[in-house]
């Protein structure tokens, strides 16, 4: 009697900044199955997305859907969504009737349907993946995964500290780019240990003239646009460009790993807020007011055009920014930002934090 063939699904996860690389190695190497990297971000991605998506839906929702239909035309016959406690919550239902009346044929693993907080509810979302799934693989992945994803966020943190102020122009972010490749290529614990080893030597060899005060500025701001580089034009590159040290709390480590506890963080922020106001609310309070109180000389709110949860937030920075005395920009991101007009407010913006701080000093 022939054996029954194994299928071998082609499952995607739309991208979101560089944590698709540890995504592809839980998908491949723990759940045995083929991950179809959808096509990097472009205003293609967004002019799809926006499409199909209703007109009032903050923008990722839209980035979201153009890159999985990307993802589909690229081969992809499953499709993975994550879940939230916003409006993110509720995208994956929307987002799979919309393809659906578009004609496309696929299964949709919307991981809301699992938020139970029960790890056992979270392993039979993986049996959809592969119903043959042994726990302790996937378990083992999952931690190396893990590990991946810490090592990207320091990585990607030391990066925007200093490659605004390289020697050797282009020389920090050739070292990036390519420990992103090998983090992209991984397949084993070791590799991803090598790469990490490789990438810290060479940050730590490359020659740069930093002044013993430089400019530092703390990014703040709505989840997903404030940590992909195409959502926000790449803004923390733009102003390291221009001789600026950067600081960005949000990732998914600090969010997900590290997370002081929201009743923690209501204590450091209760002259500021006595409510916790969304997802990431808190968060973003806390880190503007250790920005502040750090000595930083700006701060940047990042958020995408209708995230009600960062709209909330505004005024609370408003205040920090009158009690301490530190300016803050607000950029708001939809379908019809374009990057001359961003790039107009940011040097706006990094003249007066330099001029205020020759007049400080």
């Amino acid at each position: 009697m022939a054996k029954k063939k194994t299928i071998v699904r082609k499952v995607a996860f739309p991208r979101y900044a560089d944590y698709n690389a540890p995504i592809r190695y839980v998908l491949e190497n723990g759940m045995d199955v083929k991950c179809i990297l959808p096509p990097r971000l472009t205003h293609k991605t967004m002019e799809i997305g926006s499409k199909y998506s209703p007109d009032f839906v903050c923008t990722p929702f839209k980035t979201l859907l153009g890159n999985m239909i990307e993802a589909l035309e690229a081969g992809a016959d499953t499709l993975v969504m994550v879940y939230g406690i916003c409006k993110l919550g509720y995208y994956g239902e929307l987002q799979e009737q919309i393809l659906r009346d578009l004609g496309y044929d696929f299964q949709f693993i919307n991981l809301s349907r699992y938020d139970t907080g029960r790890m056992k509810d979270l392993f039979k979302a993986a049996k959809d993946f592969n119903p043959h799934l042994k726990f302790r693989k996937v378990l083992k992945v999952l931690l190396e995964s893990v590990k991946m994803a810490e090592y990207i966020d320091e990585v990607t943190s030391e990066y925007y500290q200093n490659c605004g102020f390289e020697i050797r122009k282009g020389s920090f972010k050739k070292a990036y780019e390519a420990f992103i490749a090998e983090m992209y290529a991984a397949n084993t614990v070791d590799e991803i240990e090598q790469a990490h080893k490789k990438i810290r030597q060479t940050f730590a060899e490359l020659p740069v003239s930093k002044p013993s005060q430089p400019l530092r500025v703390g990014i703040v701001g709505e989840f997903y646009t404030a940590m992909d580089q195409f959502s926000n034009f790449d803004v923390e590159l733009k102003l390291a460009q221009m001789g600026v040290e950067i600081h960005r709390w949000m990732n998914v480590s600090n969010m997900f790993l590290h997370y002081p506890g929201e009743k923690n963080l209501n204590v450091s922020v209760k002259e500021f807020c006595t409510y916790q106001m969304g997802p990431t609310s808190t968060a973003n309070i806390r880190s503007a007011k250790d920005y502040a109180e750090r000595g930083f000389d700006g701060i940047i709110h990042i958020k995408s055009a209708n995230c009600t949860p960062e709209i909330d937030v505004m005024p609370v920075l408003q205040n920090i920014s009158a009690d301490y005395k530190i300016p803050v920009l607000y950029l708001t991101y939809d379908a019809q930002t374009s990057d001359v007009g961003l790039m107009t407010r940011l040097e706006a913006f990094y003249d007066m934090i330099s001029m205020r701080k020759k007049v400080v000093r």
